[in-house]
């Protein structure tokens, strides 16, 4: 599951909890372990993701939630490998839109 949220400039935490169907905490919890996930603040605090932010969050999120690594497990594979984890990442979204395609043209049939 990728969240398909409207291209803008920043994304606050509550659209990006939504769009990934977990909490606010988890957010918050992820941003302060991986350094990847670096939102701006506003001046009242509220934490503003960028598109580069929502990138990494959807790394992090195939890595533990999808394939289930452990956070330390997350943190030493984007570390170690980090060309890898984006190029298998991609890969497999690709294929995820072109099995959803297939399935349309099947319904079709």
């Amino acid at each position: 599951m990728y969240p398909d949220l409207p291209e803008k400039r920043y994304y606050k935490i509550g659209e990006v909890a939504q769009a990934f169907g977990v909490n606010t905490s988890l957010i918050r919890f992820w941003e302060k372990e991986f350094d990847a996930i670096q939102p701006k603040k506003n001046a009242k605090g509220n934490r503003l993701f960028t598109k580069e932010d929502i990138d990494n969050f959807k790394l992090i999120y195939n890595l533990v939630k999808e394939r289930g690594f452990t956070l330390e497990g997350a943190k030493l594979k984007l570390k170690n490998d980090p060309e890898k984890v984006i190029s298998n990442h991609e890969i497999i979204s690709r294929l995820e839109v072109v099995k959803a395609e297939l399935l349309k043209i099947k319904e079709q049939l």
